[in-house]
């Protein structure tokens, strides 16, 4: 782990402080959830801001590791743009847990509504921004990485990419659940439904095989074709999780639950 985190430093100082800011903060969230008795939807409002400030570790230093690999790329471009804004929506949703209202999806006045769209503005942004790095991991040649692993990393981001954007399908019904307004059955820490179809099932899948398909690819498959294949077979999990909670359907059903909830 020690050579990990010195030769992570070492590619990308900026990104791996920022990282390693974000998993402190999110212990710090996850000890205030234990704590705090303020709810959101029938959850600890502080799981949110501890969600996302450990995604936002991951993705810090997921893309830290990468992108160190291109030539003629503006990492410090890069790594601003990525603390700017997603660190904004990490300091705007640990503020509305700690006043114990919502932060996505709330459009009850125009500063909470703008707040919202600005958060959403602040995903695109960074998504866009990550395609474009995966743009140049397909169109730049690495002739010193292992092609089984150099398409681990493109297909990941194309993975990650497209079911970064599926946000909007939860940003247009104001909802993560289909089936239900934003239910939370507590299933472990992750919140996701256990009566009704949840949309963050295949949102969390699809992002992080930003982590999952290159460290398998490097350390487990070493095999161009088995990445591929592991490749295809993540992103059919991601899309029938997609399309299960489009049904209204959950990933893991609580029979003892009444499933009559609707919209």
């Amino acid at each position: 782990m020690i050579p990990f985190l010195s030769e992570l430093k070492s590619r990308n100082e900026t990104l791996f402080y920022y990282g390693l800011l974000c998993l402190v903060l999110g212990l710090i969230f996850l000890v205030v959830s234990k704590t705090s008795s303020t709810q959101v939807y029938g959850v600890s409002a502080w799981l949110k801001p501890f969600k996302f400030a450990l995604s936002t570790f991951l993705f810090a230093w997921a893309m830290a590791w990468y992108c160190s690999y291109l030539v003629d790329f503006n990492q410090s471009l890069f790594n601003w743009s990525v603390i700017l804004l997603l660190g904004f929506e990490i300091v705007y949703i640990a503020i509305m847990a700690g006043k114990g209202e919502i932060s996505h999806y709330n459009t009850s006045s125009p500063l909470y509504a703008g707040l919202f769209s600005m958060m959403a503005l602040a995903a695109t942004l960074v998504t866009l921004y990550t395609a474009f790095v995966g743009f140049q991991f397909f169109t730049q040649s690495f002739p010193q990485l292992p092609p089984y692993y150099l398409w681990a990393i493109r297909l990941s981001i194309l993975i990650f990419v497209i079911f970064s954007f599926e946000g909007f399908a939860m940003g247009s019904r104001l909802s993560h659940t289909v089936g239900a307004v934003n239910d939370n059955s507590n299933l472990w820490i992750l919140g996701w439904s256990k009566i009704v179809g949840d949309l963050r099932v295949s949102h969390f899948i699809g992002m992080h095989a930003l982590q999952v398909l290159p460290v398998l690819s490097y350390y487990l498959i070493k095999n161009t074709r088995g990445t591929l294949i592991l490749a295809l077979l993540y992103g059919i999990l991601a899309l029938f999780t997609l399309v299960q909670a489009l049904q209204g359907k959950p990933l893991l059903r609580n029979n003892s639950t009444n499933t009559g909830i609707q919209n």
